[in-house]
């Protein structure tokens, strides 16, 4: 090929690269959460990346835009199909396609990657990992409980002490009951209200009031048109917000705080579901920091029937420049009755929750507990002669019969580039078996953990030469043990 039909190196935009330390940070949160959830009862599911395009619920594209949203493709049959945009409507597929044979509630847990055809940006990607619990089958607001209790736990097993985040928990309903208490009936001015009440955490209230009214003027001089509520129903919504009070506040003390407030039929409902939330959350040992009842969390829109819940980080993050930076939610979910109707026709109850599993790496990272500092390599043996070939592969494959990582280097470069290439690795350690081993039945290892903590001690070079930091010479039978000595100091 000539230089200009060569095609460009580029990865598409949106996509990325990852490498092992980023993969196994992702792995070693799933593996702890996978834990928790099967703890609590429940399987595992595996849908296909693929779904029909018209099983993708609200995200369904247009006839003449089936790429709009999702990434599809015209089948043999004519029939368009869709990479999965998350993994709650497959759940929905599947439930409706097997309900007959399923236990019920079904409760599944899942995890996979899901596609997005939308604009990327700085952590917005076009394909990423999710990880979600559902229960399909109970209406019974424990089944919400007992989400927000497994959230909490796995949260805190991937990595998030107690404390350092919270489960926030609202019900749709409560909105409802405000909206008809005080005559707001039409849809659009509703969901324009309801917009402005999620902006809550970053305009506060005098920003909420703004787009409750006429609008609002930004600080960039964007102006955002307002739901144009009456005064008492401002007013009304101003309360409501105010009800989650002190974070102090135990959940029964917002729920009766909220009790007066007159919220109608089904704020009366909501309420009620609330206290039985409340009530199991504190049977199975909740803490009133670690889940929350706030009725400024409002999620989905269009999408959730009842519950929802939030999950938001409370630990100190920074930027990649060390500047602080808010990371806000890491996490969410709540009830949806409706999705699985959408094949059935009948009303099924469902509650979930989600996660990004790379956000959550990307939290922990940001809050300077990042998995992928975890990650290792493999123990790296030197290779000095290509006569002796046979003899590195012995101890390689003796470390790896006892459970060590360990590879042979494979390149051209002499010792130096080897001992560089052992670094780069994040190797624990490196082995040197040349002539003079050989013969006295020897090995020499260099703990290259302990090497890279001296070095930052040792400033003359003649001194770090003399020490020899981190390197012993033993028997070749005291090998395994050796190593694994040192892999156990690093752990």
């Amino acid at each position: 090929m000539t230089e200009s039909t060569r095609p460009e190196a580029r990865v598409p935009r949106g996509f990325v690269d990852r490498r092992a330390r980023d993969l196994a940070a992702e792995r070693a949160i799933l593996d702890a959460v996978s834990e928790i959830y099967e703890r609590y009862g429940f399987e595992r599911l595996e849908t296909g990346a693929f779904e029909y395009a018209d099983a993708l619920g609200k995200f369904l594209p247009d006839a003449d835009r089936p790429n709009e949203g999702v990434f599809a493709l015209q089948d043999d049959d004519e029939q368009w199909m869709a990479l999965r945009y998350d993994l709650t409507a497959p759940l929905a597929r599947f439930a409706a396609q097997t309900w007959e044979t399923l236990p019920k509630p079904f409760r599944r847990y899942a995890y996979g990657p899901v596609w997005r055809n939308e604009k990327p940006g700085p952590g917005r990607f076009r394909e990423f990992t999710q990880c979600d619990a559902d229960t399909v089958g109970s209406a019974r607001p424990e089944a919400d409980a007992e989400i927000i209790a497994m959230a909490v736990e796995g949260l805190q097993a991937a990595g998030l002490p107690a404390g350092s985040a919270v489960l926030k928990i609202n019900n749709r309903k409560l909105l409802d009951g405000l909206f008809d208490a005080h005559g707001v009936a039409d849809p659009k001015q509703r969901l324009t209200a309801l917009r402005a009440m999620d902006k809550y955490d970053r305009l506060g209230l005098d920003g909420v009031r703004e787009l409750l009214g006429k609008g609002r003027l930004d600080e960039s001089g964007d102006y955002t048109k307002g739901a144009e509520l009456a005064s008492p129903a401002i007013v009304a919504v101003e309360s409501f917000l105010a009800a989650a009070g002190s974070p102090d506040l135990s959940r029964a003390d917002v729920v009766a705080a909220l009790a007066n407030l007159g919220l109608g039929e089904k704020g009366a409902e909501a309420l009620t579901e609330l206290s039985q939330i409340d009530a199991a959350l504190t049977a199975m040992g909740v803490a009133q920091d670690a889940a929350r009842i706030d009725p400024t969390v409002v999620r989905g829109l269009e999408y959730y029937t009842g519950a929802v819940f939030e999950a938001e980080l409370l630990l100190a993050t920074t930027d990649e420049k060390g500047q602080p930076m808010r990371f806000g939610s890491v996490g969410g979910g709540g009830r949806y009755d409706d999705l699985v109707a959408r094949f059935t026709g009948e009303r099924t109850p469902a509650t979930g929750f989600s996660f990004g599993v790379s956000r959550l790496a990307a939290a922990l990272r940001a809050a300077g507990r990042d998995l992928s500092a975890q990650v290792r390599g493999p123990v790296v043996v030197i290779a000095f002669d290509q006569a002796r070939m046979a003899d590195y592969f012995k101890v390689a494959e003796e470390l790896r019969s006892a459970g060590v990582a360990a590879e042979v280097y494979l390149g051209q470069s002499g010792m130096k580039a080897q001992m560089k290439y052992a670094d780069r690795r994040l190797s624990p350690a490196a082995v040197i078996v040349g002539e003079d081993e050989l013969a006295a039945g020897t090995v020499t290892i260099k703990d290259l953990d302990l090497g890279r903590a001296l070095s930052a001690k040792v400033t003359d070079n003649a001194e770090w030469r003399e020490q020899r930091p981190g390197q012993q010479t033993v028997l070749r039978a005291e090998l395994v043990a050796t190593v694994r000595k040192i892999l156990d100091q690093a752990s």
